[in-house]
């Protein structure tokens, strides 16, 4: 029977192969289908064993080349939904962090972890153009928008202490699901969200917004925020911030921007996000944007003394005795979570490793692939774009053929991987770009694979 403990030789040796494992895989990316050729019953069979009285030692690393045949990889065509690339330095700095083992609850706990997440999050902001805005790393924008509501909740209509009163969130009828499952789990109710009719680009409309909030006042009802996106999920629209941080400022309702998709693009083209600053919170993922590996969202924010009062609820075991300003910070007063891992590290090495000029090229380069294959599409007859291109989202049909079915057989011949999403009632291909791996030949492939499975629809 194996102990816990191993001895050092033992751990090197491990150590080393499972970095082979990795470069091995790396290195395997391009030459790799855009989605494994796998089913339920080939996983179930592969994984679902026993946990064994004895174990297996050091064969179990043997088991990671069948379980890369079965996962989603991260290469240059996988197009689907917004999952970045997973960038090799961050992989590596996941792995750090992993050795150290950091509850990052607080600079007492974890002073080394506590002082970086405070400084990329300073990064982030400042690169974003909210300087000046504090906050936490997360596990992804659905933390984030959640405990972005609860502080809107807590600044308009306080409900830690005595519950939730009826109160009404206003967003885009584009906006993510995570806002929905928000206001359900925060008890404000998903009947007192307000989807708010879109433009011809799916742009939250704001005099249709401004008429919601003025019969919502009528009725007796009390208005507490208003959630903009940049980048909803289907399209990739942007919100129009500065008048709805207009709307938001005369009817002192709390804003909160969801660019869990696109907020980091504002590093690369930040003209298109005029008004992110007006924000009062703002929800990122550097797992997207930035390439990191999952999880990594962040939720910044400009009231830390707001989210003091709807996060801090403190036990005797945790009080911190230092009076210095940066030795009593903890992140358990300021977000939801206690037991916190040290996300920042991989994003702190990865981007010091690259340089701000590497991540804004890449991001323009995803934001040019989408331009391409708008281009192509235009330019074949049986091909139509549904919606502009606003960031790197392309949605399109085949136009005479059954798109459902196209879908089901491009993924089957594995050469790109395309999602779907349903734009004024038609089923749709989408093609989205957050990955640094993505080449123009990668891009002009989707289209010609498109035409192969219709084609062969026909057989």
């Amino acid at each position: 029977m194996r102990d816990l403990e191993i001895s050092n030789q033992e751990l090197s040796d491990i150590a080393e192969e499972a970095l082979g494992l990795a470069k091995s895989y790396w290195a395997s990316l391009e030459g790799r289908r855009a989605y494994p050729s796998t089913t339920s019953e080939n996983t179930t069979e592969l994984f679902s064993r026993p946990w064994l009285e004895n174990g297996r030692g050091r064969e179990i690393l043997q088991d990671f080349k069948s379980i890369a045949e079965h996962a989603r990889p991260g290469t240059g065509r996988f197009f689907g939904y917004v999952v970045g690339s997973g960038e090799p330095i961050g992989a590596l700095g996941e792995l750090l962090a992993a050795v150290l083992n950091q509850n990052v609850t607080s600079w007492r706990s974890a002073p080394a972890a506590t002082s970086i997440e405070r400084a990329v999050v300073g990064w982030l902001a400042e690169a974003v153009g909210c300087a000046g805005f504090t906050g936490s790393l997360c596990g992804g924008g659905s933390m984030a928008n959640l405990m972005a509501l609860a502080m809107a909740r807590e600044a308009k209509l306080p409900a830690n202490e005595t519950g939730v009163q009826p109160c009404v969130v206003y967003a885009s009828e584009q906006v993510h699901m995570s806002i929905p499952k928000a206001v359900a789990l925060l008890g404000i109710g998903r009947k007192n969200l307000r989807l708010i009719p879109v433009d011809d680009k799916f742009k939250m409309r704001t005099d249709a917004l401004q008429a919601a909030i003025t019969a919502d006042r009528e009725a007796g009802n009390v208005p507490i925020a208003i959630v903009a996106t940049v980048g909803t999920i289907v399209s990739g629209a942007i919100d129009p911030l500065p008048e709805i941080a207009d709307v938001a400022r005369r009817e002192a309702l709390w804003m909160h921007v969801d660019g869990a998709y696109g907020g980091m693009a504002a590093l690369a083209v930040p003209e298109k996000f005029q008004g992110l600053s007006f924000a009062d919170s703002l929800s990122l993922d550097a797992h997207k944007w930035l390439y990191q590996p999952l999880d990594c969202g962040c939720l910044l924010n400009r009231h830390p003394d707001i989210a003091r009062t709807t996060f801090s609820h403190s036990d005797d075991y945790v009080r911190i005795l230092s009076e210095d300003p940066t030795e009593a910070f903890a992140f358990f007063e300021e977000s939801i979570e206690l037991s916190r891992r040290f996300r920042a590290l991989k994003l702190w090495m990865s981007l010091q490793f690259h340089g701000r000029g590497a991540y804004r090229e890449a991001i323009r380069r995803d934001l040019d692939h989408a331009q391409i294959l708008a281009q192509t599409i235009a330019l074949h007859p049986e091909l139509e774009r549904l919606a502009p291109v606003s960031l790197s989202a392309v949605c399109f049909r085949h136009r005479s053929k059954d798109n459902e079915a196209i879908l089901r057989r491009v993924i089957a011949r594995g050469r790109v991987y395309l999602s779907n999403a349903t734009i004024n009632g038609q089923f749709v291909l989408r093609a989205c770009f957050v990955n640094h791996r993505t080449t123009p030949d990668d891009v002009r492939a989707i289209v010609s694979e498109i035409i192969a499975a219709a084609e062969e629809l026909n057989c």
